[in-house]
């Protein structure tokens, strides 16, 4: 078996090639296309395995190596602190040091979703962008209008009928005013056309509209939470118990303890941030929706940390939709399955 490493860049990789006794058999550069991955691949020794960091590079490269390798293995980067920590980097170097980590049976694996999932993960992404956008231009509608002194009803605004009688009406509207909103407000509309159609049609993916419709029994969990945890989760096996999955979304903090002292950090900054953003919105409305989170949200509150109240309700929110998933049933409170029975 020959073991190679990979440091990817934008137009480049660099590569090392050793085998299992740890000589280099070659190392150098090649272009970061297709066609120049190919001709490479041909002049390597077989069997081969591949492994390279994470990056926002890594999944066409991932995918265009996989029918050739013997495996193809993905390093998380927060975990390879012989890079990090090295006081002479550059990419020979890395290359080098990640072919040593997998040929060592070192290498800090991470999960790599396919190439289906990563597609419709990218779409809801993009939704997620088009919402800030469409915040921004809202925004923007708004204090254009206070800078010209013009009064109008904040909880309206944005009202078709409300935003047309405005601009016709109001006399503290000039002219050159007129054509800025106007155009603010027909990219307001067609961004939200925009996003319910991308949500549309993630819902109504083969791939995904059984896993989704079952996550959407759970109390507070919406088709953008149901299919946010179904498109960034992607194989719920991968979580062995609730605390991993807790600590994937972002919703605990680190500990540093020496001796009798503890101290709890703030939550951690190592998560997926599209999950833990999710769940803690849809955490907030909880406790109106489900009498059982509205118990764990009061109980939190009651010890004085008001602020930690939404975070205890989106781990049990975790821990439903986690339970969910893994049984492929939907959602039943606890007194009614017992009643059941």
């Amino acid at each position: 078996m020959h073991f190679i490493g990979l440091d990817i860049h934008k137009e480049t990789i660099s590569y090392c090639v050793k085998d299992v006794s740890g000589t280099v058999l070659s190392e150098g550069t090649v272009a970061a296309t297709r066609a120049q991955l190919d001709d490479w691949v041909k002049t390597l020794p077989v069997p081969w395995t591949v492994a390279m960091e994470a990056t926002m590079f890594t999944g066409w490269i991932y995918d265009h190596l996989l029918p050739h390798a013997a495996a193809v293995k993905v390093a998380h980067p927060l975990m390879l602190r012989a890079i990090a920590a090295a006081k002479k980097k550059n990419d020979r170097i890395d290359a080098s040091k990640i072919c040593d980590c997998l040929r060592c049976d070192f290498l800090p694996e991470c999960h790599m979703v396919s190439a289906e999932v990563r597609e419709r993960r990218r779409t809801l992404r993009y939704r997620k962008l088009l919402v800030r956008q469409n915040v921004q231009l809202r925004n923007k509608v708004s204090q254009m209008l206070m800078e010209s002194g013009v009064v109008y009803n904040k909880q309206k605004l944005h009202k078709v009928g409300y935003f047309k009688e405005l601009m016709e009406t109001n006399p503290d509207i000039s002219c050159e005013l007129k054509p800025l909103l106007a155009i603010c407000r027909e990219t307001i509309v067609r961004i939200g056309k925009t996003e319910s159609a991308l949500i549309r049609s993630l819902r109504r993916d083969p791939l995904l509209h059984a896993r989704v419709e079952r996550l959407m029994t759970i109390p507070a969990a919406g088709p953008i939470t149901a299919l946010t945890w179904v498109l960034e989760v992607d194989d719920v096996a991968r979580f062995h118990s609730v605390k991993q999955a807790v600590s994937y979304c972002g919703l605990c903090g680190a500990e540093r303890s020496s001796a009798e002292t503890i101290k709890r950090m703030p939550i951690s900054k190592q998560r997926n941030k599209h999950l833990q953003s999710v769940l803690i919105e849809a955490a907030k409305l909880a406790p109106r929706l489900s009498p059982e989170l509205a118990l764990v949200y009061d109980t939190e509150k009651q010890k004085g940390h008001a602020n930690r109240a939404p975070i205890a309700v989106a781990r049990k929110l975790v821990a439903y939709l986690l339970a969910v998933d893994r049984s492929g049933r939907e959602f039943v409170v606890a007194g009614e399955r017992r009643a059941a029975a």
